[in-house]
């Protein structure tokens, strides 16, 4: 039951979406099981305060990376981020004890906001269990469910997230995909809110998916549950809603206005009007909606100069200009906070004057504690803690923390941020005055011309793949592996491309973009050599291969009767048009605008002013492009440029796989 004088609590639903709900929990844990059961795990880096990035091997598919978010997010991602200069201890522990391990399994707890990843290395068996719900957290268990490490440690009354405490699920709840109408209609009868916020809360599966379920029964959102008697149309509604977690999903995001809004795994009605974008798989679409703005929108900023040794004036000054920046930062959250009271005004008087009330009565601070954890309101949880020796209770109020002391009234209360804020402005001040003085000391000396760091051209789309312009200016490209091969067939191949194969194992398939136009002979050549090239029968030991082209219509991924078509494999119908004994050749070089390039040997030396012309030998890819690098070296008297545009790591990305030499001349 729920204490009256938590009743005042109102249901709010969100926009835009900003975390995983447990049915996309449930969706990528199904589509990650199918694809990362026995991947290796290399690093583990650490980018934020609640984000982490774990290196993954996948065997037949190469090295992905999973990133994970406490209380938003977990997918695999095309768009990870740079690893830190300096790790912190966090990742560092976690390689420790995975790096190296294989993941077992993938489950998720309850059809709640928890993921479980097993691990295994050698004999040692643990879980890293994510925590997607609320602020969510990223623990590491041991076999015995006992905390190794937290990302974030957590002690309340009610519970202890640290390290060497045993880890506590919470209570199971009614799962929608298992419900029979028996416990349906208990769960309704011993309910004293309405429909949707019992379907929300007793059944983990959220507002969202609540309101979708009242929306195709027919019925009214805010009828008491205790009023429904049939339960049957909640019943066939949640088999129809929740039925494509056991089939195919349809993965897409919701847009309106152009502007993404939602991402979900199959159609929901209430989106039914909005503008929809496919995707080939749920995780694709998760990256797309939360990695992807993230990734174009750094690639944008300019790059910083590189900092030169400072002065002893130039310390001071960018000590008080941080000093500066602090302070104004603290200002406007200051102010924030304040404004925010007032704009939540009837909500917070609400919040006050219930927990006087219960104090009046006689509450202890432990009763009404309990009352709160005990709630099936969500919005309970709007009270996030309490201190009862300074007598505040910290709430959260669109994503804000706010302290508030319940002796005050809603003004009073306001009016402590604001007068905060006022000593910091007097802060600010002294802090502008200092800044104007120190400014005219350092006009006074000459400062020496700050030295760039080289600058490697901006990384085009299509150098995720293999690539290259052919002599006719076609850009074409080819998969890396399985994975990247079936991106190329599904994001990237058009009616008008012209399509490439080999008829051996780890073939790349190969596109050559027309744009529309006729594509030479020349071109068609230069796309044979690239096809055959980064091949199996490059491995082989063999001077030549066959290839063929074909038109994308018959480029297919449906198979016949009984077949299995495996990932970054096709189905070609029809006549297929055939290069016999294509040498195999490879070259790498530079473009007048110190670009580094690789692809077909003609192509090559048309656009690159040093050519290196690569044949197959006894070389692996780091020994060679070590070897390419040291030339470079020798031949360019700016190292640093060098290093920029044509690192060992960078020249290896255009060797074919398999042992390789330079050719002699």
């Amino acid at each position: 039951m729920v204490h009256p004088f938590l009743l005042f609590m109102v249901y709010k639903s969100i926009q835009k979406k900003q975390e995983m709900s447990s049915v996309d929990v449930a969706s990528i844990v199904k589509e990650l099981k199918s694809r990362l059961i026995d991947a290796k795990i290399a690093k583990v880096y650490q980018h934020s305060q609640d984000e982490i990035r774990i290196g993954l091997h996948i065997f037949n598919e190469g090295r992905t990376n999973l990133v994970v978010e406490a209380g938003r997010r977990m997918h695999l991602t095309v768009h990870p981020e740079t690893a830190p200069k300096f790790p912190q201890s966090f990742p560092m522990l976690l390689r420790k004890y995975l790096s190296g391990g294989r993941i077992i399994d993938i489950s998720q707890y309850d059809f709640d906001r928890i993921i479980k990843l097993h691990i295994q290395r050698g004999e040692d068996k643990t879980i890293l269990l994510i925590e997607l719900f609320s602020r969510g957290n990223i623990i590491l268990l041991d076999a015995e469910n006992r905390i190794i490490l937290p990302l974030k440690s957590i002690s309340f009354r009610e519970r202890k997230v640290m390290r060497g405490e045993l880890y506590e699920l919470p209570a199971m709840q009614i799962s929608p995909t298992t419900a029979t109408p028996d416990e349906l209609k208990d769960m309704f009868s011993h309910s004293d809110t309405d429909i949707v916020r019992t379907l929300a809360t007793r059944m983990n599966m959220g507002g969202q998916y609540a309101e979708e379920i009242c929306l195709r029964a027919g019925i009214d959102k805010n009828t008491p549950a205790a009023h429904l008697r049939d339960v049957a149309p909640v019943f066939n509604a949640m088999q129809e809603v929740f039925g494509p977690l056991g089939a195919e999903l349809r993965p897409h995001i919701v847009l309106e206005d152009s502007k993404k809004i939602d991402v979900l795994p199959f159609e929901l009605s209430q989106f039914e009007k909005y503008e929809k974008r496919y995707s080939g798989s749920f995780n694709e679409a998760l990256d797309e909606y939360f990695s992807k703005e993230v990734a174009e929108k750094k690639d944008g900023e300019e790059k910083k100069p590189e900092p030169r040794k400072q002065g002893l004036l130039e310390h001071r000054l960018q000590k008080q200009t941080q000093a500066l920046l602090k302070f104004r930062e603290e200002e406007g959250k200051l102010v924030h906070k304040g404004e925010l009271i007032y704009a939540h005004y009837q909500r917070i008087d609400g919040i006050l004057s219930a927990i006087k009330t219960a104090r009046d009565k006689g509450y202890s601070w432990d009763d009404i504690r309990d009352i709160l954890r005990k709630s099936d309101i969500p919005e309970s949880r709007a009270i996030r803690s309490i201190n009862q020796s300074k007598g505040t209770i910290t709430v959260n109020i669109d994503d804000e923390e706010v302290e508030l002391d319940i002796r005050l009234s809603v003004h009073q209360n306001s009016q402590v941020y604001y007068d905060r804020a006022k000593k910091i402005s007097s802060k600010i001040k002294g802090a502008l005055k200092a800044i104007e003085e120190t400014k005219k000391l350092t006009e006074k000396q000459e400062l020496p011309e700050i030295r760039k760091k080289p600058q490697r051209p901006k990384a085009k789309w299509y150098e995720q793949f293999r690539w290259f312009f052919s002599s006719d200016g076609f850009l074409v490209i080819g998969g890396r592996d399985a994975q990247s091969n079936e991106d190329i067939v599904k994001k990237y191949l058009e009616k008008r491309d012209i399509f490439f194969h080999a008829h051996v194992s780890g073939s790349p398939a190969v596109i050559i973009k027309t744009e529309g136009k006729e594509v030479p002979q020349t071109s068609l050549l230069e796309a044979a050599q690239f096809t055959v090239s980064y091949s199996g029968i490059w491995k082989s030991g063999q001077a030549s291969g066959d290839c063929y082209w074909v038109h994308p219509e018959q480029v297919s991924k449906t198979p016949e009767s009984g077949e299995y078509v495996a990932k970054g494999a096709f189905v070609i119908r029809g006549t297929r048009n055939y290069y016999r004994d294509v040498m195999l050749g490879i070259a790498l070089g530079l473009e007048d605008d110190n670009r580094l390039i690789g692809g077909s040997v003609s192509a090559v030396k048309k656009k690159a002013k040093l050519v290196f012309e690569i044949e197959p030998g006894e070389f692996n890819q780091n020994d060679l492009s070590k070897k390419i690098y040291r030339m470079l070296n020798e031949k360019f008297e700016d190292k640093r440029l060098i290093k920029a545009i044509a690192s060992p790591d960078r020249i290896a990305m255009f060797l074919p796989p398999g042992g390789s030499k330079l050719k002699e001349g």
